[in-house]
């Protein structure tokens, strides 16, 4: 029987499937692989089901390693050297398309609570501090008619802009490296720049790492609208956090929604410290029913390579 390390708790579905087929080992501790650990892993195991926060890194794949297979639990796997996994033999999956509309129904959330200051409300509820309604009390952004920028328009960021175009009526304009079709009506633009000073809202939902590391910087950041709103729901390594937060203190954007951190779980101060940002923590594809699928996905894919087929979703 193979020996399989999940690095993280699943759904007790996923745990019940796994060991019916596997010599499972469940790691209890919820912060990711070090290095160091990532190595001994490989070397350890003939299969990881890893996950966001997990270093395997070019380092970990130095030496003898016992591991074939890498079935990461997650859309992103920048946490994961993909080029020095295929040097060392070791296959490498993810699991896309289950996480999509979970993901965008976030970025939704996200739109709506940083658009309609509901987050800021709600704490001024809970606080006793709300003294009544009135005509100009906490006024926000309409959402309603208008014009959404989608940062990259992968399945992720093809789903928001439907919700947005269908059910708020709203423009959609997108940037994207290469050409995109869609089928709905959607404008691509030529450059990060042109978009982030079209548009009312921006929404991220680039792959993160490599050339995608803080493609929203200050320079991107300083494009925007005052009123415009920026949504963050794909890695947190796609946004420079020092510029944000510099553009959210000085208020040259008017608010942000972010579901994501460039090191997670740490949070900077300064962003608990503004009412015009809504943090979540890192809940895109947080359902049930959602988190089985995806472990489901990846257990067939550790699967497919036990039985020597391709991986169904290779990266």
């Amino acid at each position: 029987m193979k020996k399989l390390l999940i690095t993280r708790q699943l759904p007790e579905a996923n745990l019940a499937a796994a060991r019916a087929r596997f010599d499972v080992t469940v790691r209890e501790n919820a912060d990711g692989l070090t290095m160091v650990e990532a190595a001994q892993a490989l070397a350890d195991y003939d299969a990881i089901l890893p996950t966001l926060g997990d270093q395997f890194t070019a380092e970990a794949f130095i030496g003898d390693l016992r591991c074939g297979v890498l079935a990461n639990f997650g859309v992103g796997y920048n946490h994961i050297d993909v080029e020095a996994a295929g040097m060392a033999g070791v296959l490498v999956s993810n699991t896309p398309n289950v996480v999509t509309d979970a993901t965008a129904d976030i970025g939704l959330t996200l739109i709506l609570t940083a658009c309609r200051r509901s987050g800021e409300g709600e704490r001024l509820v809970r606080a006793d501090k709300w003294t009544g309604w009135g005509p100009t009390q906490m006024l926000g952004t309409h959402v309603t008619g208008k014009t959404v920028g989608i940062v990259g328009m992968g399945r992720i960021g093809q789903a928001v802009a439907r919700r947005c175009h269908y059910g708020f009526e709203m423009a959609v304009k997108f940037y994207n490296r290469s050409p995109k079709a869609v089928d709905f009506p959607a404008e691509q633009v030529d450059s990060l720049t042109a978009l982030m000073g079209a548009c009312d809202i921006i929404v991220v939902t680039v792959p993160g790492g490599g050339s995608n590391t803080h493609l929203i910087d200050a320079d991107a950041l300083a494009a925007m609208k005052p009123s415009g709103i920026f949504v963050n729901i794909a890695r947190g390594d796609v946004v420079d956090e020092a510029a944000l937060i510099a553009a959210l203190q000085a208020g040259r954007i008017a608010g942000a929604g972010l579901d994501v951190f460039e090191h997670e779980p740490h949070v900077p101060d300064a962003f608990r410290a503004l009412e015009n940002v809504v943090l979540l923590p890192h809940l895109g594809t947080a359902a049930l029913e959602v988190r089985e699928a995806m472990g489901q996905m990846a257990l067939d894919n550790i699967i497919a390579w036990e039985e020597g087929r391709p991986l169904p979703q290779a990266v």
